[in-house]
C-alpha cells in the first residue's frame, strides 16, 4: 500500500503538477499586481476613477423605489482587460521565448550541429571510437596471436 502511494508521489508528472501550480501562483501575484498597481491607475485616470471598478456605472430605478440596481460596465471591462493582459503576459514571456528556443534547436538539429547541452548518445560515442580507432596507424610488426598479416 505504501510503496504504491511512494510510486503515485515520486511520478514526474505529479512533481511537474506540483511545481506548475506553484509557479502559477507565484505568476498570478505578478500579473495581479501589475493589473492593480500600474494597469488600473492609468485607465482610472482617463475614467476619472480609482479603479475600473468604480468607473462606467449605470444606475438603474427599481421598481419598489428603493436603492438604484448598477451596471457596472466597468467591472467587466476591467475583468476582459485583465484577461488580455494574462494572456499578453504568458505569451510574450513564456509561450513566445520557448518558441524560438525550441525553432532554434530543430535548426540546429536539421543543420547537423550538435547541441552542446545533449548529451551524446551511445551511437554517436561509438562511431567516434570506431574512426579513431580506423584513423589509427596499426603496427607494421606485433606479436601476438590471433593477427593475420599478408
Amino acid at each position: 500500500m505504501l510503496k504504491g502511494f511512494k510510486e503515485f508521489i515520486l511520478r514526474g508528472n505529479v512533481i511537474e503538477l506540483a511545481v506548475a501550480v506553484v509557479i502559477g501562483a507565484a505568476f498570478t501575484a505578478v500579473v495581479n499586481s501589475i493589473v492593480a498597481n500600474l494597469i488600473n491607475p492609468l485607465i482610472g485616470a482617463v475614467f476619472r476613477a480609482d479603479s475600473l471598478d468604480s468607473a462606467l456605472i449605470v444606475e438603474i430605478p427599481t421598481l419598489d423605489g428603493g436603492a438604484p440596481a448598477e451596471i457596472r460596465f466597468g467591472a467587466v471591462l476591467g475583468a476582459i482587460l485583465t484577461f488580455l493582459i494574462v494572456a499578453a503576459v504568458v505569451y510574450f514571456v513564456f509561450v513566445l521565448p520557448m518558441n524560438t528556443l525550441k525553432d532554434r534547436a530543430e535548426a540546429k538539429r536539421r543543420s547537423g550541429e550538435p547541441d552542446p547541452d545533449e548529451p551524446e548518445s551511445e551511437l554517436t560515442l561509438l562511431a567516434e571510437i570506431r574512426d579513431l580507432l580506423a584513423d589509427r596507424e596499426l603496427p607494421t610488426h606485433r606479436s601476438g596471436a590471433g593477427r593475420h598479416t599478408e
